[in-house]
C-alpha cells in the first residue's frame, strides 16, 4: 500500500480522429483486447503501485464507464477509506469543447484538499501500458522535482507526478496563470517550477486515432507484446463477467486470434480479436478484424481489416474490405449492414 501517492485519471479528452468509436462512450470506456477497456491499463497500474485512492474525471458520455467501474471492487478499490471516486463534469452544454482538465478538477477541489496523500499521479485514460509508478516517485523525490513528466523518446506521455499541494495551487491560480492543464505548465518556458522528465523505456502506446487503436489492438496477437502488457506480478484488472465458454462449430477454423467467452464461431477467423457474445456464421471469413461485443455476422461474408462496434449486425453475403491500405473500415455501434447498404 502506497500511503504517499494518489491517482487522478483525466478522462476529459475527446479525440476527433476516434469519433466513430466514441460517439456513444468516453474514450476511457473504449473496448480493447476483447475483454478490457482502455481505462483498465492506467487504473491497474495505479492499483499495482499500491495506490488506494483514485479519482476519475470524465466529461461526456460516461454511462458505460460508470457501469464498467462500478464500486471499484474488481480493482480492490471498494474501501471504507479512500477507494475509487467518480467525478462527472459540471457542464453539459458543450461536451466536446476542449477547455482543459483544470476547470473540471477545480470544480471538485475539495477532493484534493481532503485527501491525505502527499503526491499525486495525473494520467490520461487512453494509453496502453503496465508500469510501477513507485519508480517515478523515487526519482521525483531524489531529484527534488516540482513536476515530473513521463516521456518516451523525448515525447510526452501525458502522465505527471507532483505534490498534491502544488496541484491545488495550480487549480486555485489557473485564472491568473492561464494554465488549463499540466501540459500548459510544461509548455511555458517561463514557469517557475523545477521540471523533470522520466524516460520510460517499456511498452507504452497512446490511442489517439482509429489507426492507432486498430494497430495497437492487433499487436496483442504478438506474444512479445502480450508478455510486456500482461504480467503475473502486475495483472491488468477489468470487470468480471460470468459467461459460458465459446462454442466452435464443426467447420470452424481459428488462427492466431483472441476469442472471448460466450461466442458462437462457425466460420473462419484469422488474426482477429473477437469480444464476448459474438456470432460468426457458416461460410464467413474474418481476417485482421476487431469485432466488439454482441455483434452478429451472417453466412458467407468476407471481412478484412474491419472494426465492428457493439451490437452490429452484418447480413448474409456481405463483403467489407477497405479501399486504402492501413485504413480500416469502422462500422458504428448498432448498425445493420445489409446487401442494399453494401452497394
Amino acid at each position: 500500500m502506497n500511503t504517499s501517492l494518489m491517482g487522478v485519471i483525466d478522462a476529459t479528452t475527446f479525440h476527433k480522429s476516434l469519433k466513430d468509436l466514441i460517439l456513444h462512450r468516453t474514450i476511457a470506456a473504449l473496448p480493447f483486447g476483447g475483454r478490457y477497456r482502455l481505462i483498465d491499463f492506467v487504473l491497474s497500474s495505479m492499483v499495482n503501485s499500491g495506490i488506494t485512492s483514485v479519482g476519475v474525471f470524465p466529461k461526456y458520455n460516461y454511462r458505460s464507464l460508470m457501469d464498467h467501474l462500478g464500486s471499484g471492487r474488481n480493482w480492490d478499490l471498494n474501501r471504507k477509506r479512500d477507494g475509487l471516486f467518480f467525478f462527472p463534469a459540471p457542464m453539459f452544454d458543450a461536451p466536446y469543447k476542449q477547455i482543459g482538465a483544470f476547470d473540471h478538477f477545480s470544480y471538485h477541489i475539495n477532493y484534493f484538499k481532503r485527501s491525505k496523500q502527499e503526491y499525486v499521479i495525473v494520467a490520461n485514460c487512453y494509453s496502453v501500458f503496465n508500469m510501477d509508478f513507485n519508480d517515478v516517485l523515487d526519482r521525483h523525490i531524489e531529484n527534488k522535482c516540482d513536476i515530473t513528466e513521463l516521456t518516451k523518446y523525448g515525447n510526452s506521455l501525458e502522465v505527471y507526478l507532483l505534490k498534491r499541494e502544488l496541484l491545488i495551487e495550480l487549480l486555485e491560480t489557473k485564472d491568473i496563470t492561464g494554465y488549463t492543464c499540466l501540459k500548459d505548465v510544461m509548455n511555458d518556458s517561463n514557469n517557475r517550477y523545477a521540471i523533470c522528465s522520466y524516460e520510460y523505456d517499456d511498452y507504452f502506446v497512446m490511442i489517439d486515432s482509429v489507426e492507432s487503436y486498430y494497430h495497437t489492438s492487433l499487436q496483442l496477437l504478438d506474444s512479445f507484446t502480450w508478455k510486456k502488457l500482461f504480467r503475473k506480478d502486475q495483472p491488468i484488472y477489468t470487470k468480471v463477467k460470468d459467461e459460458p465458454p465459446t462454442y466452435y462449430g464443426k467447420g470452424a477454423v481459428v488462427e492466431n486470434s483472441m476469442i472471448a467467452n460466450g461466442c458462437i464461431i462457425e466460420g473462419h477467423v484469422e488474426n482477429s480479436i473477437i469480444s464476448r457474445a459474438v456470432k460468426i456464421c457458416k461460410g464467413t471469413v474474418i481476417k485482421n478484424c476487431i469485432i466488439m461485443q454482441k455483434t452478429q455476422i451472417g453466412e458467407n461474408c468476407y471481412l478484412d481489416s474491419v472494426i465492428l462496434d457493439k451490437d452490429v449486425k452484418i447480413e448474409d453475403g456481405i463483403e467489407l474490405v477497405p479501399l486504402r491500405l492501413n485504413k480500416p473500415i469502422v462500422v458504428k455501434k448498432g448498425v445493420v449492414q445489409g446487401a442494399l447498404m453494401n452497394q
